[in-house]
């Protein structure tokens, strides 16, 4: 008889509870690993946007004469968004729109300089702070004043902080983009005098306090001064950084170094361009900063503009919408197609490109879900825009969604509207007595055919859809989103 065999069954036992709990202790332990390492790469996200700048004003939309070297470099390493639509063929209703997912004439900025943005609207920092982000805003904010005490008869004082940012140094519009605190020469738009202050001379606010340091040479320098050292600060937690440019909207002014690089063509063309090359080298400047951080991986860097080119100056055939109708403060496609790009190292395919057609409001569901914030949207809340990760991605190759556009001035006799749905696309011009026109995008993404008189059933379907959303917006408007 083996007098020892109940002992060596008592150490097996022994030996498979201790496996069993190695295996679960470990487990755990990768679970909480797991965890930490989520939380701990959480992506970054940089929210770029240029000012007036055409389809046609960029190098990676084909434009041979304008410098854009870094901005190609990031259509190359990402994916370029040959489609992409701001919400509004001008600025304040789509910086809006980028914010919070929905429309303008949801959440109530018809045009610009008209009212400010509320705050019972959700926005991207809002959200974000719910998974520990800190937040900071940069440059011309136009969607509410950002000095109290400045505030005109048409808007009301609704800063950045106000909105989920912990940080922010804002104007509240337009300053020239070369030494932003003086009139320009031969300017005199807007009640400014050539060689005075530029309304007043103190036009950026930083955490509620007047910004006089660091205040000349080129605005794009000027606002990536101040973005660098925010992110190099934000480095034991996520960040969200929205980088809202000048350039190139009017009052537009070069310095001489990037208007020699222009030296063949005339002056309009050597500050617009020159312009538009000085803010793409501190765009530049900006992914350097991010690799030497060695964070560039976990940083989505989104680009777009607000609208298409100022019309003044698609006019003279200075800014261009490429080969698209219209301009600025139009419903055609030139006013609202913008250049936009994404990269993301490692997670957005480099070399790619789409051209499904996006839209300012598409950036927050965007944002939402790869920051894991989905689920804080309220179930309640009209959101526009749809998450475009799949696309951005490589997941899906095709999106039938509805778009709508506006922009209203009814003192002026100006009610802009549009929808495009699925190819076709309905517009109302935005002028006094603008017409309502038709036209087969699959087959004229020019707008050169006209196919309201002859397609009565088409335009009356689309028509239809565009009174549905509008009414959907104003009962949105008008306070069915808000809580009382």
């Amino acid at each position: 008889m083996n007098h020892h065999t109940p002992w060596r069954q008592i150490d097996r036992v022994v030996l498979l509870w201790m496996g069993l709990l190695s295996l679960a202790m470990a487990s755990q332990a990768k679970a909480d690993a797991a965890r930490q390492f989520d939380e701990a790469t959480l992506p970054n996200m940089i929210m770029l946007m240029s000012d007036d700048q055409g389809w046609g004003d960029v190098g990676f939309n084909g434009n041979d004469d304008i410098h854009t070297p870094n901005l190609d470099a990031m259509a190359a390493d990402g994916v370029r968004m040959d489609r992409f639509y701001a919400a509004a063929p001008l600025c304040s209703p789509t910086r809006g729109s980028c914010l919070t997912g929905r429309y303008p004439f949801r959440f109530g900025i018809l045009a610009a300089h008209t009212g400010g943005m509320r705050v019972g609207e959700t926005t991207i920092p809002e959200l974000l702070k719910k998974k520990g982000y800190r937040s900071g805003f940069f440059g011309k904010w136009h969607i509410g004043w950002v000095k109290p005490d400045d505030v005109s008869s048409r808007g009301f004082y609704s800063p950045p902080s106000h909105h989920g940012y912990d940080h922010y140094f804002a104007t509240t519009s337009a300053v020239p983009t070369w030494n932003p605190t003086v009139t320009p020469e031969g300017w005199s738009r807007w009640g400014n005098e050539e060689g005075k202050p530029w309304k007043g001379g103190v036009p950026y606010v930083q955490n509620g306090s007047d910004v006089a340091e660091n205040m000349t040479g080129d605005d794009s320098r000027i606002i990536m001064d101040r973005v660098i050292p925010f992110i190099e600060s934000t480095q034991d937690q996520p960040f969200l950084a929205t980088v809202w440019f000048h350039a190139p909207h009017e009052p537009v002014v070069a310095g001489e170094e990037y208007k020699k690089r222009y030296k063949k063509f005339g002056s309009s063309r050597q500050n617009y361009y020159g312009c538009i090359t000085a803010m793409d080298e501190q765009i530049g400047r900006l992914r350097a900063k991010l690799r030497e951080l060695g964070i560039e991986k976990r940083t989505l860097v989104l680009f777009c503009s607000d609208n298409g080119p100022a019309d003044g100056l698609a006019k003279k055939g200075v800014a261009s919408a490429g080969p698209f109708h219209g301009h600025k403060h139009t419903m055609y496609e030139g006013g609202l197609l913008v250049p936009a790009c994404a990269e993301w190292p490692g997670v957005i395919p480099a070399g790619t490109a789409t051209d499904v057609r996006c839209s300012t409001v598409d950036f927050l569901p965007t944002i939402a879900n790869a920051c894991q914030v989905e689920s804080a949207i309220k179930s309640s809340l009209p959101i526009d825009g749809i998450n475009l990760m799949p696309l951005l991605t490589g997941q899906v190759k095709s999106q039938q969604r509805e778009l709508f556009f506006g922009y209203r001035r009814l003192q002026g006799g100006i009610d802009g509207k549009a929808i495009i749905s699925g190819n076709w696309k309905l517009l109302q011009e935005a002028k006094k007595g603008g017409k309502v026109r038709l036209y087969d995008l699959s087959q004229d993404p020019y707008e050169e055919n006209d196919l309201a008189a002859t397609s009565p059933e088409r335009l009356s379907a689309l028509s239809q859809k565009l009174a549905e959303i509008e009414a959907s917006c104003q009962r949105s408007r008008d306070g069915a989103d808000y809580r009382y």
